[in-house]
């Protein structure tokens, strides 16, 4: 349900919505292979952790925001510097999350 409302919130945004990926090797696909401006991954996919798509992501030089109830706290160590949004879900916050990808990817 949650997956569906943020669907639906970034799709009147004017997002186009790839996914979501509801298992780990979806998610994998996805982030390896899918032409994309970002992502959001929930620490959690079905019970494994996302550290590995989050690694992908990174190596393609693709911005990410981390959509967890862990908070901070569910981080690796590596990905502290990375945005965080935390359920339940502030769509500003991530609109504004979104709004700096764009920002950097113009002036790159």
């Amino acid at each position: 349900m949650i997956a569906s409302f943020l669907e639906d919130a970034l799709t009147d945004l004017g997002c186009e919505v790839i996914g979501p990926a509801l298992n780990m090797q979806d998610a994998l696909r996805l982030a390896r292979e899918a032409v994309i401006d970002g992502a959001g991954l929930d620490i959690n996919i079905a019970g494994e952790k996302v550290y590995a798509v989050a690694d992908i992501l990174a190596e393609r030089g693709l911005p990410f925001v981390f959509m967890t109830g862990y908070g901070k706290a569910g981080l690796r160590e590596s990905d502290r510097g990375r945005p965080v949004l935390q359920k339940p879900y502030n769509l500003e916050r991530l609109v504004e999350i979104m709004t700096q990808w764009q920002t950097r990817s113009r002036s790159s």
